[in-house]
C-alpha cells in the first residue's frame, strides 16, 4: 500500500503481526479503521497477508521487517510509522518465541535468546513507545498465564514474561502526567502455531479441558481484550489482564 505521511485514524504498531496473536489484532484494530503497521521477523510472504487482511477489514496498513530485541532496528521501526501515518497512538507488543524444555536440560544459548528475543525485545520497544506515543494513547505487552500457571518445561518462557510484567507496571507509573495507558495481556493457553508447536494431540486435548469453559483460547478471544485495551478501556492502567478462560494455578 502507498504509505501516506498526514492521517488523521489512530496509528497502531503491531509486532508480531504477522501471525498468532499479533496478527489477529492487526486485523481487529484493522476493522476499527486504525492504520497498523505489521512488524514481523522474517515471513515476508505472512507478513503481506496480513496487511491484505487489515485492508479487507477496513484499516490502511504496512509491513516493516525488524528484529525487537535491535534497537537501531526498533527506532527505524518507528520512525517508518511516523513517515507512513503521520505518529503512533498504540503498541502492541506481542512478539516472542517459546522453545520448551525441562530447566536442567534447557541449553543456556536457547535461554539466552528467550531472553534476548521475550525480555529485552519488550523492553527495547517499550522504550521507544515511551518516547512516541502520543498522548491519549496505549502501550500493551503480551505476557502469558504461565507466570501463574507454573507449567513444567516453560521455565525460561515464563521467566522471560514474568520480567515482561514487571516492565509493564513500572513503565505505567513512569508515563505519569502522559494520558498514556500501559498494560499487559496474559493469555493462557491459545490456539496459535506458537502453542501447537512440538506438542501430541493427547497434550493438546488434556490442557484445552482444564479451564472451566473446556476449549482453548482463540487469537480473536486475545485480540478483543486487546483492542479494549487500545482504546476503550482509558481508566485501565498498570495492570496484567489474565485471559485464560478460568484456569487456575
Amino acid at each position: 500500500m502507498t504509505e501516506n505521511a498526514s492521517t488523521t485514524e489512530r496509528v497502531a504498531i503491531v509486532t508480531g503481526g504477522s501471525r498468532g496473536i499479533g496478527r489477529e489484532t492487526a486485523v481487529r484494530l484493522g476493522r476499527e479503521g486504525y492504520a497498523v503497521v505489521v512488524t514481523y521477523s522474517g515471513n515476508t510472504a505472512d507478513a503481506d497477508a496480513a496487511v491484505k487482511e487489515v485492508e479487507q477489514a477496513g484499516g490502511r496498513a504496512i509491513a516493516v521487517k525488524a528484529d525487537v530485541a535491535d534497537e537501531t532496528a526498533v527506532a527505524t521501526l518507528f520512525d517508518r510509522t511516523e513517515e507512513a501515518f503521520g505518529g503512533v497512538d498504540v503498541v502492541v507488543h506481542a512478539a516472542g518465541i517459546m522453545p520448551l524444555a525441562p530447566l536442567a536440560d534447557l541449553d543456556l544459548a536457547v535461554f539466552d535468546q528467550v531472553i534476548r528475543t521475550n525480555l529485552r525485545g519488550t523492553f527495547v520497544v517499550d522504550q521507544q513507545a515511551a518516547r512516541r506515543v502520543r498522548n491519549g494513547g496505549a502501550i500493551i505487552n503480551v505476557s502469558s498465564s504461565l507466570t501463574l500457571l507454573a507449567r513444567p518445561g516453560y521455565s525460561a518462557y515464563a521467566a522471560s514474561k514474568g520480567g515482561v510484567e514487571a516492565i509493564t507496571l513500572i513503565l505505567a507509573r513512569e508515563l505519569r502526567g502522559r494520558d498514556i495507558t500501559v498494560n499487559a495481556v496474559a493469555p493462557g493457553p491459545t490456539a496459535t502455531a506458537l502453542f501447537f508447536e512440538g506438542k501430541s494431540q493427547e497434550l493438546i486435548d488434556r490442557i484445552a479441558a482444564e479451564p472451566p469453559l473446556e476449549r482453548l483460547g482463540q487469537p480473536e478471544d486475545i485480540a478483543e481484550i486487546i483492542h479494549f485495551l487500545a482504546g476503550p478501556a482509558r481508566w485501565i492502567n498498570g495492570q496484567v489482564i489474565y485471559a485464560n478462560g478460568g484456569s487456575a494455578a
